[in-house]
């Protein structure tokens, strides 16, 4: 019987690399995959020598944080850009975040209308509210719950107490489903930000300093010990320094669910080096810390990462351009840089750099939001999303991005990757430059795994 399409290439696949092999493609699913002898098919996609990987499945976007709803369509166009089939949107949506049954349903319809990619959905819980919604949005699909301890937006982004917190642990603990949390210490960091304020001091440098270590770090250990007293999923969204990591394995290694992930930009900035080039260009929340990039890369060496994310943000540069650090706008854009960015650094430092790049980017995060199989790796039976990587030295241009915002921190570095196609269920999205994949051709993936241990 004749396949749909072939796409041919070299193969990272979850357990090694496969030089000459093909992928057959029937109704949008991987039908078999092979190597050498290739079987008839109606349409042959050869890349030759290139590498080609699962879709990336970004952890952490936040597509409707500045546009509302109708930002899913620049964002996913960027995804489909840097070889990202599937993103995992925060509910912080403007100007409500997702916390109800009809917001939920409303985000969906706007996936059907608006995503170019696939779409997986956290839900949240505004301060107070009965936490017996919760139940019902995992019931309908969401594959995570986000909140936080700070308090950046008194709706769209608010503070969630510590009994509230325990609250929601105790309603996911039956479930796999996680409660993420953006990780820092309110009175620490008000503190904090008065005195650097008082004080005069106002580089990115002082932006770092102002939201201390210790402010994540309380967050954290609290935040787990919540977690294990319930028995349910602690997960920490953005982990800055390894001692956060270090902490999280410990819960691990003592039975309990405690996961950490790691945003790529920690990975390649340091506000001494970067920020008198970048200013609040680099400002993201938590922050970058200084020193802390090869300790990082070494947490995810030692396995102590759960995946990593990019925590693209679609904010416009515009809202960096602040008199001050503190009143400029925190996140960057990240969804093109995400899977060549890591992939280089990847490459400088590892041996067999491939099938870890597939791991963390694709096959992680796809298990954790109980995606996978159907999400994260070139299997049968999953849906025939590809990334098609051509290795070479490629300066990022971020006024050719696809996000609408054009800017990024990344701009002007140099990548030993670019990504040349991206199938998003067998079809081809991305290609030469051009995003192929309609508005309205993404669809909602709801999470599989939700109904207990």
């Amino acid at each position: 019987m004749q396949f749909d399409r072939l796409i041919a290439g070299t193969l990272v696949l979850p357990h090694g690399v496969l030089a000459d092999g093909w992928i057959a493609v029937r109704n949008g699913r991987i039908a078999a995959i092979g190597c050498g002898a290739r079987p008839a098919a109606a349409d042959i996609h050869d890349f030759g020598e290139r590498w080609i990987l699962p879709g990336v499945v970004d952890g952490q976007t936040h597509a409707g944080s500045y546009r509302g709803l109708p930002g899913l369509g620049s964002t996913t166009r960027s995804a489909l850009a840097g070889g990202v089939t599937t993103i995992v949107d925060m509910p912080y949506d403007n100007p409500h975040p997702l916390n109800s049954l009809e917001r939920l349903t409303a985000k969906i319809e706007a996936i059907g209308t608006h995503a170019h990619c696939d779409v997986a959905l956290y839900g949240t819980v505004a301060p107070g509210q009965d936490v017996s919604v919760v139940p019902a949005l995992i019931a309908a699909g969401v594959c995570a719950i986000k909140i936080s301890a700070f308090e950046s937006h008194p709706q769209r982004f608010p503070r969630i107490d510590t009994a509230q917190m325990l609250d929601l642990f105790e309603i996911l603990a039956p479930t796999q489903v996680p409660l993420g949390i953006h990780n820092e210490d309110q009175e620490i960091v008000r503190a904090r930000i008065a005195r650097k304020k008082a004080q005069g001091l106002e580089t990115i440098a002082d932006h770092s300093d102002s939201r201390p270590e210790a402010a994540e770090l309380a967050a954290t250990a609290q935040f787990l010990e919540l977690g294990a007293a319930a028995s349910a999923h602690a997960h920490l969204v953005h982990l800055s320094s390894p001692r956060g990591f270090q902490l999280v394995r410990r819960y691990a290694e003592e039975g309990f669910r405690a996961t950490g992930e790691l945003c790529v930009h920690y990975l390649f900035f340091d506000p001494d080096e970067d920020g008198p080039r970048l200013g609040a260009r680099l400002k993201v929340n938590p922050p970058i810390r200084p020193g802390r990039r090869e300790g990082l890369w070494s947490e995810i060496e030692s396995g102590r990462v759960a995946f990593v994310s990019s925590d693209h943000s679609s904010w416009p540069v515009d809202g960096k351009n602040t008199p001050s650090i503190y009143d400029a706008g925190a996140g960057v854009p990240g969804l093109e840089t995400l899977l060549p960015a890591f992939t280089t650094g990847a490459m400088a430092r590892w041996e067999e750099p491939l099938t870890r790049v597939a791991r963390l980017l694709c096959e992680a995060p796809a298990r954790f939001f109980g995606l996978y199989p159907r999400k994260g790796a070139i299997v049968v039976g999953a849906d025939a999303d590809l990334a098609v990587l051509e290795p070479g030295h490629f300066c990022w241009d971020s006024a050719m991005a696809h996000d609408e915002l054009n800017w990024s921190p990344f701009d002007g570095m140099a990548f030993s990757v670019r990504v040349a196609a991206t199938y998003l269920r067998g079809d081809k999205a991305y290609a030469d430059g051009a995003v192929l994949a309609p508005a309205g051709c993404g669809r909602f993936v709801p999470r599989q795994d939700h109904e207990g241990h």
